[in-house]
């Protein structure tokens, strides 16, 4: 169980940054083809403004799925990064072209200059979740084996598997910036923009879908064994999800139920992640197990707990950024979000201490009782000291003014106003 937790951790990291980055990865594909003219304008703009408040947010479970696999599985790990490092390397570039239009857009200082920077963002858009994708389907289909760079460096990603993936995984992409956009344009009151994105999210998911149950033909031809799997073993069942939910992203749409199209497009796409890791468990690379390719134990006694003590602090914080996206509190610039800003600060900060010493607790109750290693037990005995500390310097503050409330005034105080 231990040996495998960290991949559950990776996974599910994958499947948010699926679900979260590749919304933003579709936004720019939306400003690639929203044409000329003021309402192409006004795509691009809401885009980009539906983008800003959480996009460097949701790269984090990028840089979340990488630590956490290269610390869990190393050997695994080197043999992707080396085996696949031209799509790796194409997607890194991506990601950072698409930071850095962010920068340059606010300094541009004509309309050319901004459709410049507006068409670099929406290349880099295609090409960061279609690198990606082709890394994933390369993968899938078999074609990294154990060892530095033992694959091929150009078939090991560029055959029919993972051009199919990387195909899905633009226009799921797109499918999900569709949804999110047709949401926010109608919380924003919006109807143009709202039937805009409407008509992009079904013509999307449509294509999406016919994408998706077409590809099982180029995985039977291509990657039998996964396909196998898919449709026979127990990741059949993603598939019945992910085509319900599917199906049922669409009617919601059509019925003008955004919000709940949300998380229905997100199901759908999150179960074809699940599929693919149901449809090769336990197998890691062709030849090596989740088992045999584990770290020490105490390496992954770290990590997991690591992991967990970050969640305390790391998952609330998240948790707030969207409620605040989803509920239209970044809709406004300039003062609005100056004031934003100190609410979101205001609401962070008195509770921070609470889950600082929750992940002292749970680094020091994990180190000391499942650890071997004597400077895990040392780490474990400090955490736990962070604990009382942390926690105590919490509870104090709260307690004292509770107590000065309750504590009723002296006889030679002033009772009211003079």
């Amino acid at each position: 169980m231990l040996k495998a937790l960290p991949l559950v951790f990776c996974l599910a990291g994958l499947a948010l940054y699926t679900v979260l980055a590749g919304a933003d990865f579709g936004a720019g594909f939306w400003q690639l083809l929203a044409g000329r003219g003021s309402h192409a304008e006004r795509v691009r703009e809401q885009a980009h403004h539906s983008m800003a408040p959480v996009w460097e947010a949701n790269h984090v479970w990028l840089i979340f799925v990488i630590t956490v696999f290269w610390t869990a599985y190393p050997e695994a790990f080197g043999s992707i990064a080396s085996t696949l490092s031209v799509p790796l390397f194409i997607a890194a570039v991506g990601i950072i072209l698409r930071g850095a239009t962010y920068a340059l857009r606010s300094g541009t200082q004509n309309r050319r200059e901004l459709e410049s920077i507006d068409t670099l963002f929406a290349i880099a858009s295609l090409l960061t979740p279609f690198a990606l994708g082709a890394a994933v389907g390369g993968i899938a289909s078999e074609r990294v084996p154990v060892g530095n760079a033992a694959g091929d460096m150009f078939s090991s990603w560029l055959n029919p598997t993972s051009i199919l993936v990387g195909v899905l995984a633009v226009a799921t992409s797109a499918y999900l910036a569709a949804v999110y956009l047709a949401a926010d344009a109608a919380r924003l009151g919006e109807p143009e923009l709202e039937r805009a994105f409407r008509a992009r999210a079904l013509a999307s998911g449509l294509v999406t879908g016919a994408i998706a149950l077409g590809g099982l033909a180029v995985l039977h031809s291509d990657a039998h064994s996964l396909y196998h799997e898919l449709v026979t073993g127990d990741a059949v069942s993603t598939l019945i999800v992910s085509i319900l939910a599917g199906g049922a992203t669409l009617a919601l749409v059509f019925a003008r139920s955004f919000e709940a199209a949300r998380y229905s497009a997100a199901l759908a796409v999150a179960a074809i992640v699940a599929g693919w890791a149901l449809a090769r468990w336990p197998t890691l690379l062709p030849g090596l197990m989740v088992q045999q390719a584990a770290a020490p134990h105490d390496t992954l006694v770290a990590l997991v707990v690591a992991v967990l003590a970050g969640g305390a602090i790391l998952f609330p914080s998240l948790a707030l950024l969207f409620r605040l996206t989803l509920t239209g509190r970044f809709d406004h610039v300039g003062e609005g979000a100056t004031r934003v800003t100190g609410q979101v600060l205001s609401a962070s900060m008195p509770k921070l201490p609470y889950r600082a010493a929750l992940a002292c607790l749970i680094a020091g109750v994990g180190l000391l009782n499942v650890a071997e290693a004597g400077w895990a037990h040392a780490l474990g005995v400090v955490s736990l000291f962070g604990f009382i500390v942390i926690g105590f310097l919490a509870l104090v503050p709260g307690a004292f003014s509770r107590e000065e409330a309750m504590t009723p005034p002296r006889a030679d105080e002033p009772h009211g106003p003079t």
